[in-house]
């Protein structure tokens, strides 16, 4: 099967990076475009639904950084490219995503997982099983390399 429009939600982790690249080398291989998106949801910032408005300004220029970082990798690569910084206040990741990989008619998201189990992921939760839950279509999950090497160092050790 062939992708024409893929999602990447990004937050500018290095999981985020890695599904970065993965997605510009799959759409330059399918001659595809990408749309990067950056969800910034007040619920999600330091101080919850009761931001300082400087905190909600500073955390929209890094979604925009995030969001022109990705960009660049993109054009360098000769992929077709549009990005999106989405303010969703109190709107959850996974619906997020989901509603603008509806609206954009993706075939395909890109994301990046940390890949955090046990109690880390009970207490800062996983932006990529919400996405999966809600997604209206194909999923790939590209693991952060910082997780891969990980389990490589811990197979070499056992």
């Amino acid at each position: 099967m062939t992708y024409q429009r893929i999602m990447v939600p990004v937050d500018g982790s290095e999981a985020s990076d890695e599904a970065v690249l993965s997605a510009v080398e799959l759409a330059r291989r399918n001659n595809a475009s990408i749309r990067f998106l950056f969800c910034l949801d007040e619920l999600s910032l330091p101080a919850g639904p009761r931001y300082s408005p400087s905190v909600f300004q500073a955390a929209r220029d890094d979604g925009s950084t995030v969001l022109s970082r990705a960009r660049s990798r993109a054009e360098r690569a000769g992929v077709p490219v549009e990005t999106c910084l989405n303010e969703s206040p109190g709107e959850r990741l996974g619906h997020c995503v989901a509603d603008r990989a509806r609206e954009w008619h993706a075939d395909l998201i890109v994301v990046g997982t940390h890949g955090r189990k046990g109690i880390a992921r009970v207490l800062m939760g996983s932006g990529a099983e919400s996405i999966i839950r809600e997604a209206p279509v194909p999923v790939l999950v590209i693991r952060g390399a910082d997780q891969m090497g990980c389990e490589r160092e811990m197979r070499r050790q056992t």
